[in-house]
């Protein structure tokens, strides 16, 4: 019974981050979605792809179920799954990644929480491991993801929030005496 609610609960909540992921691409620009925003070039459609890419390697590969999806041997990894290519378009990333999900999917409802599977890029003694932890290295991974995603959006636009029909329009004069107000704490605490 625990483990059908704990599998649910899981997967309810990766299902959930997903799509708050693909949100932060809604009514962007190509060039917006796609460029560095970050010294390290992090960017919202590199995102999108690097989660499709993990999300796929261990829902597939770990449990010897390959991804439909083509992707580079996990030790030649480059970082290439960072970033879209110019030949690369959104619909064509977020269309893998929607692949990626029903395969994900299968995986989860076709195994048992405590089903075995083996991370060959995962150091010993930790590389042989269950659905259980893939499901919540995979939905922390998301998250991780959503969250840079939520900040770079920010930055863009001032765009935040977790689903489109919790936002709610910008007060950029309410915002602006909040950070205001957090700056004059943060000056006031350094010249203590």
């Amino acid at each position: 019974m625990i483990d059908e609610f704990a599998k649910d609960n899981l997967h309810g909540r990766l299902r959930r981050d997903r799509e708050a992921l693909l949100w932060k691409l809604d009514g962007l620009s190509e060039y917006d979605a796609r460029r560095p925003l970050t010294a390290t070039g992090t960017n919202l459609l590199g995102l999108v792809k690097h989660v499709a890419t993990v999300e796929a390697r261990y829902f597939g590969e770990v449990f010897g179920r390959p991804s439909p999806e083509p992707l580079p041997r996990w030790q030649d990894h480059d970082g290439s799954d960072l970033w879209a290519t110019e030949g690369e378009t959104r619909d064509q990333i977020i269309a893998s990644y929607r692949r990626t999900w029903e395969h994900s999917d299968a995986t989860i409802s076709e195994l048992p929480l405590d089903a075995p599977g083996h991370v060959p890029w995962w150091p010993e003694p930790w590389s042989d491991t269950n659905l259980f932890a893939i499901m919540v290295h995979v939905l922390t991974e998301t998250v991780r993801h959503a969250g840079h995603a939520d900040i770079l959006r920010e930055g863009l636009d001032g765009r935040t929030g977790l689903r489109a029909e919790h936002e709610q329009r910008i007060d950029e004069e309410a915002r602006a005496a909040y950070r205001a107000k957090i700056e004059q704490a943060a000056r006031s605490a350094a010249g203590r």
